[in-house]
This record gives C-alpha cells, structure tokens and sequence, in this order.
C-alpha cells in the first residue's frame, strides 16, 4: 500500500520535492507493525496516528503518520528531526504537536478532497 503526501505537508515539510535519503527513510519507516500508536486530538474517524523513529543520513528523524484503519492507507504527517519543537516529543502533552496537528488535518483533507497528492510506494 503506498503511502500519501499531501503537497501541502509535503511542502511545510520538505519545499517542492521530497529529497531521495528522505523518501526512502519514509519507505523503510511506513511498517504498522514497528510503529507506536500515540493519541492526537480532532483525528478523523476510523483513524489513529502511528509514530516511528529512523535514522537519515542528516541524522535521527520522527515521522509520524495517520493510518487508515479501515484498509491500512497510510497518510505521512510529519518528518521532524528529533531536536525539533516537534519532533523532540511526539505525544499530546507537548503544546508544539498539538498545534501542528491541528493545522496539518485540514491540510490533508483539503488535499485529498482536490487529488491534491503524491503516492510513494512501499514496496
């Protein structure tokens, strides 16, 4: 299943393009299996946000997705170094994520409402 990358995200997160070591490290990180459920507020329905932790060749990154449950779709949400307001503590008892969270959901549905979106495969 791919994983998608709302342009408006992608954009906050990475400018234009998604940089190749950043894209794979997305690839090698999208597994439901590894990731840890973290709770957010105002989550679409039949959703959950999965956390994971990887290693980049600029350093230690957090990304976090939303999974769809229902058919396992995954929605890339963040791509944080883990020094970043963000990135430095992925839960909803930092002020940082919460904001960022509540920002980024109306971004991805707008996207997704307008097939405003990329596609990277896992496989």
């Amino acid at each position: 299943m791919p994983i998608v990358v709302s342009h408006k995200i992608r954009k906050k997160e990475f400018g234009e393009s998604i940089p190749d070591d950043a894209r794979n490290v997305i690839m090698r990180s999208a597994r439901v299996a590894l990731a840890t459920p973290i709770t957010g507020k105002g989550l679409p329905p039949g959703t959950r946000l999965l956390k994971t932790y990887a290693t980049s060749p600029s350093g230690h990154r957090r990304v976090v997705f939303l999974l769809a449950v229902s058919n396992g779709v995954l929605f890339l949400l963040f791509y944080r170094d883990k020094k970043d307001a963000v990135g430095v503590n992925l839960s909803p008892k930092n002020p940082a994520f919460n904001a960022q969270l509540k920002k980024y959901l109306p971004l991805l549905k707008a996207d997704i409402d307008s097939g405003e979106f990329d596609l990277i495969p896992t496989e």
